[in-house]
């Protein structure tokens, strides 16, 4: 049996952990955070209003496909948490075992900007989104995946979520 390991990826601000947590309610599956497996140099590059190069990444997308490889191995769906905002970043996350697929959660800089100003539990400045979006790729047409306007309800996220990727409960 193929497990299927979803990515709600996005900018910062664009709600990746709340749609998270609602998918996981809705499906069941085990679920992580992906700023979780960040090494603590990482979290304090950005909360210096530092933005991340390439190389402070490879460690962080290294450590997410290996808790996915480790789910999957397990015989478990999941879902995780991750900014994926480059084609290259996404292949890394794809070499884990199973289906990787991606919902990208899209907004209008100025929505996540205000978003980012109101929170105040998060280590990422809002100063550094602009670099965010520079670095962004959108989904490329051959890669298995949705986007999804932020600028509705969580639940109407998550239903348009679960049809376009044609998602199931499932009894991990």
């Amino acid at each position: 049996m193929t497990h299927t390991h979803l990515v709600v990826m996005g900018v910062a601000g664009s709600g990746k952990s709340t749609v998270a947590r609602a998918l996981q309610d809705r499906l069941g599956w085990p679920m992580a955070e992906g700023d979780e497996f960040h090494p603590i140099a990482n979290i304090r590059k950005m909360s210096e209003g530092h933005p991340l190069t390439d190389e402070d990444r490879w460690p962080w997308l290294a450590a997410i496909a290996a808790w996915t490889t480790t789910q999957d191995v397990a015989g478990h769906d999941t879902i995780v948490t991750c900014s994926a905002l480059r084609r290259v970043y996404r292949d890394r996350l794809r070499e884990a075992p199973g289906r990787t697929v991606f919902l990208h959660l899209t907004g209008s800089p100025e929505l996540l900007a205000e978003r980012m100003t109101a929170r105040t539990d998060h280590f990422m400045p809002p100063s550094l989104l602009p670099s965010q979006f520079a670095t962004l790729e959108p989904l490329g047409r051959d890669e298995a995946g949705a986007a999804v306007d932020i600028d509705t309800s969580i639940a109407a996220i998550v239903d348009a979520a679960v049809h376009a990727l044609d998602l199931n409960p499932t009894t991990n």
